[in-house]
């Protein structure tokens, strides 16, 4: 944005797909700022957004609808954005609402210790992180949370279980199916009801498209150009030979069981006598618990953003206790109305007795904490300290944090500014 922000082009259109993403409201507000300059070049400027911060500067909005996936597609609203604050929609409705920090946070059930934490920025740093609660790390960009966290924290605890958005190391031919292990499932119900072998439902193994291996793709290599990917002909893009797909289970084939969602699967399942997998509905319950209720079981995995993989690798995750969970920006990504399906999600691992470790700038996720961890007062070389820690409630009260000052803002008791 900047470089373009530094050019004599006008009538251009920019085109920006979430661009809040990893900045704290106070960087926000600056990137609202750079928006607003395109647009005054006399530039269109369209953004895919969900932070209400920078949907509140917007001269027109677009509301999609009204839900996810299949239950989506939709154009439920258009107009300004203090006439879809008014609108009945999902969206609408939450921007309405203003959410309270928590009165009464959870108890610590021991420490983990951070000491002397030197890497990159961050100034000798020693915290204290409550165990048995949830703990949202703060701070402006390049105030040194990732690395307080990502970093020393996970050195000096190894055990941690850290989910971030890091590509997941599988196969082109990988999906949720494949990823999760519901694909075994899949294949022995449909050999049981059909009397034919497991492997030929699979597109890794003997039921694969020949042409394209099972990829459902064509790569064609142009040298010095990028590679030019283009539908199978053969099998146009379902991966399987047609003789796999003449074999049927309850009127679908495997590809139309791949093409639904986890609640569909689970429907689907549970038709069939005999069907007593209960770790295919631990799996199938944790998609749905991590907000990935839209993902069809046979999407491909690449096509995931970071926000998408990050809770693909939770929901493999769910089913341990006792443990230390440690997530970068989880929201991201996320609706409004995600997040609190989200903060349900943390709540309920908490309370079977795991400790959360949140790197986080929404604030609903910073509210709801038990316990906050401020880094700053500012990014680069002037971060690398802590400014703050304590409860949400106590955070309001702070000085010379950008976080309590936002926080302030959000509940209406006090005014923000991009310093």
């Amino acid at each position: 944005m900047v470089r373009h922000l530094g050019s004599s082009l006008t009538g251009m259109t920019y085109i920006f797909d979430e661009p809040s993403v990893g900045l704290h409201p106070r960087d926000v507000g600056r990137l609202g700022d750079l928006l607003l300059r395109l647009r005054d070049k006399g530039n269109t400027v369209l953004v895919v957004e969900h932070d209400p911060d920078v949907i509140a500067i917007a001269d027109h909005v677009v509301d999609m609808g009204p839900a996810a996936g299949s239950g989506g597609g939709l154009v439920v609203f258009e107009g300004t954005p203090d006439e879809l604050r008014r609108a009945d929609t999902l969206t609408g409705r939450h921007l309405r609402r203003v959410r309270g920090v928590k009165e009464n946070p959870r108890r610590a059930t021991g420490e983990l210790r951070i000491k002397d934490a030197d890497l990159h920025n961050l100034k000798n740093v020693s915290v204290r992180v409550p165990a048995g609660v949830l703990t949202a790390v703060t701070g402006v960009a390049g105030s040194g949370k990732s690395t307080l966290v990502s970093k020393a924290f996970t050195a000096a605890h190894p055990d941690a279980v850290v989910v971030d958005q890091s590509s997941i190391g599988i196969s082109g031919r990988s999906t949720p199916a494949t990823y999760l292990g519901i694909m075994d499932t899949v294949r022995k119900l449909f050999a049981r009801e059909t009397g034919a072998e497991a492997s030929l439902f699979s597109f890794n193994s003997h039921g694969a498209c020949e042409r394209c291996q099972g990829r459902g793709i064509i790569y064609s290599d142009l040298a010095f150009m990028d590679p030019v990917t283009t539908t199978c002909e053969a099998c146009a893009g379902r991966r399987f030979k047609d003789e796999v797909l003449r074999l049927t289970v309850d009127g679908r084939s495997v590809v139309d069981v791949l093409e639904m969602t986890a609640e569909r699967a689970l429907d689907f399942f549970e038709r069939f006598e005999r069907f007593d997998d209960t770790a295919v509905r631990r799996r199938l319950g944790a998609l749905r618990d991590v907000g990935l209720t839209y993902l069809t079981l046979g999407r491909s995995l690449s096509t995931l953003s970071g926000g998408e993989r990050q809770r693909i690798k939770l929901a493999t995750q769910l089913h341990r206790t006792g443990t230390t969970y440690v997530l970068d920006e989880p929201t991201t990504g996320l609706h409004l109305a995600d997040v609190d399906g989200l903060l349900a999600l943390l709540d309920r691992l908490v309370d079977a007795g795991n400790t959360v470790l949140v790197v986080e700038h929404n604030l609903d996720v910073v509210k709801h904490a038990d316990w906050v961890i401020d880094l700053g007062p500012d990014g680069g070389k002037h971060g690398g300290r802590i400014v703050f820690e304590g409860t949400p409630s106590q955070l309001v009260e702070a000085e010379g944090s950008f976080t309590a000052e936002h926080l302030r803002g959000a509940l209406g008791t006090g005014r923000t500014h991009a310093a």
